[in-house]
């Protein structure tokens, strides 16, 4: 896995996807009982059928399974393996909060850092791993922006920050991280929990997760006028495609439409 190792830590791959990548390899390994240069097309599809079947992994994770064999196979050991389908994954709109929610799940924040937090995910839309990996040193808080240094792809980013959270960033503090618990940044299963427990004293009917609001971020954003591209590039998005999900016709947009019914009267006046 060391040939792996090196090859994804080149392109830049980001933490988490370079521990799955050569987890679904050791996993494919194990399943065959072979050396990585004995595997053929056949044991990768038998791996990936019973990722499918017996294990019932989701469509998601096979798929990315299935992008971490391909890759290890045809791009580090050359082997050319190719042609290998998997189910595709249902894109499924993603869940978005209204204004009003958002305001509720601030005020339901039950310290400071917590409220932080939420205000820095839905007023930035980063990814959480970002927002937890973000240093005060990549803040320039008098411009009114900060950087995302080796997000997703390996690339940096510039994201531009909330003036409302301008006085809590430019506070002088001797950590490193803009959120930091005990020992060092708070981890994402902290974030993932400050999100949950404020929806749940906001009374959020919705499931709320971090990236709840990475997607309200974007949708938002949307409906006031902004850019397609500009929401692209602040969200880290390397395809146009992968924001285009953000078009979607919100529930919001909707109740505003006039029925025609009711627009019936008024047109046969002219």
């Amino acid at each position: 896995m060391d040939r792996l190792r090196t090859e994804l830590e080149l392109r830049g791959y980001s933490d988490a996807t370079k521990k799955k990548y050569v987890r679904y390899n050791q996993d494919l390994l194990a399943f065959t009982g072979k050396q990585a240069d004995d595997v053929e097309k056949e044991d990768v599809k038998r791996y990936l059928a019973h990722l499918v079947g017996a294990r019932q992994t989701a469509p998601r994770s096979v798929n990315l399974a299935r992008a971490a064999l391909l890759f290890f196979y045809n791009e580090v050991l050359e082997k050319s393996i190719s042609g290998v389908r998997v189910p595709k994954v249902q894109q499924s709109l993603p869940s978005v909060l209204t204004h009003k929610e958002i305001v509720n799940l601030i005020n339901a924040a039950k310290t400071k850092k917590s409220k932080l937090t939420i205000q820095l995910l839905y007023g930035t839309g980063l990814r959480v791993s970002e927002l937890c990996s973000l240093k005060r040193a990549d803040l320039e808080v008098e411009q009114g922006i900060g950087w995302v240094r080796g997000g997703k792809g390996g690339k940096d980013r510039m994201i531009v920050l909330p003036q409302e959270v301008y006085k809590d960033l430019e506070r002088k503090s001797p950590a490193a991280f803009v959120l930091e618990g005990k020992n060092g940044p708070l981890s994402p299963r902290t974030v993932q929990s400050i999100v949950k427990n404020a929806a749940k004293r906001a009374n959020i009917p919705k499931k709320v997760t971090p990236h709840t609001l990475r997607h309200s971020f974007a949708t938002h954003l949307l409906e006031a006028g902004n850019d397609i591209r500009v929401i692209q590039d602040l969200l880290g998005h390397a395809n146009l495609q992968t924001t285009q999900i953000y078009t979607h016709v919100s529930n919001e947009q909707k109740l505003r439409v006039k029925n025609p019914l009711d627009s019936l009267r008024e047109n046969s006046d002219d």
